[in-house]
């Protein structure tokens, strides 16, 4: 396992680290604290010392199952939550200093934990981050020694730079990927300025960029990929990008057609951590196997220039039309 530092909280993470949305098992599911539990106990095995969760994941329960495992674990594992998700409507006028202080306190009772190493404004609407009481917050909960770093976690480029013109904001988290490269221009310029850690979500496009889904595929009906292709429940991007299902297929097979001797979901982490901007990337698993092929990446051979540079011709003919100014 490699390690990185997560921008100016300090922290050396592992560049492969663990997202949480589905660590109870398959999207939609019903939450398997036995299976959430393999997948923690083999992710730290494997040198993973960085966990993604969230109060909203599992309505509780992936916070639980994170917190016991690392509660029962020797190791030094930083613990990455989020907050304001729970907000309904999930609107600026929702978020007071009061709520959000709950959320935090809740979350630590979650995991049973005196301190959250990394907590993250969950996707708030552009206008909370005007707001400098909201960010003050923040300051007066690490005093408290309730939390040890304030983050965001972002839809688009616009938030994220408004979000690191606040001090206190040590990193972001966006979706980056093969299918998402807008990243790569203003945003990783500044993050760097800043010393802003960049957590990458979303790596596979919600499973498009394993290279196993068809026309024929079909998801459950409470998976998002099935309810929310549209921005029926929250932000389009968050399912397959923002990109339509068969135009991403498209994609796809383009990029088998190049790369055929490489494992397409490995393919899609390494080109993410060629960035030196990136802190760490937080694929999901579903199975402890999942976790074991995404690790797979560390031994992946390096991408060249030309190889790059096809990648990027496939995003400018099948994509970004779609994508590149919305997110």
């Amino acid at each position: 396992m490699n390690y990185r530092i997560l921008g100016k909280t300090n922290l050396k993470i592992s560049e492969i680290s663990l997202g949480t949305w589905q660590v109870g098992g398959k999207w939609g599911d019903a939450f398997d604290h036995n299976n959430a539990d393999k997948i923690l106990n083999a992710a730290i095995d494997a040198g993973i010392n960085f966990i993604d969760t969230a109060d909203v994941y599992g309505d509780g329960e992936s916070e639980k199952a994170v917190g016991r495992i690392v509660k029962a674990r020797r190791e030094e594992i930083y613990v990455a939550t989020k907050c304001g998700r729970q907000l309904n409507p999930h609107i600026n006028q929702s978020y007071t200093v009061k709520a959000l202080r709950n959320f935090v306190e809740s979350s630590l009772r979650n995991m049973n934990l005196e301190k959250i190493d990394l907590i993250q404004l969950h996707c708030p609407p552009i206008e909370v981050l005007y707001r400098p009481e909201i960010f003050e917050l923040f300051d007066k909960l690490k005093e408290e020694g309730k939390i040890l770093n304030l983050g965001v976690s972002v839809e688009k480029i616009e938030e994220g730079l408004k979000a690191i013109e606040f001090d206190n904001v040590c990193t972001l988290q966006l979706i980056f990927n093969i299918f998402r490269q807008r990243p790569t221009e203003l945003l990783f310029e500044q993050a760097k300025k800043k010393n802003i850690g960049l957590i990458a979500r979303v790596p596979l496009a919600s499973g498009l960029l394993t290279g196993k889904f068809t026309k024929e595929t079909t998801f459950g009906k409470d998976d998002h990929r099935t309810f929310n292709r549209n921005g029926e429940a929250f932000d389009k991007g968050e399912t397959f990008s923002g990109i339509d299902y068969n135009k991403g297929l498209d994609a796809v097979e383009e990029l088998k057609k190049h790369f055929p001797d490489y494992d397409l979901p490995l393919l899609a982490l390494k080109w993410i951590l060629e960035f030196p901007e990136i802190s760490c990337v937080i694929p999901g698993a579903s199975s402890p196997q999942q976790l074991l092929n995404n690790l797979k990446v560390e031994e992946a051979p390096t991408l060249n220039q030309q190889q790059k540079d096809v990648i990027k011709h496939i995003y400018d003919t099948y994509i970004k039309a779609d994508v590149h100014q919305l997110w």
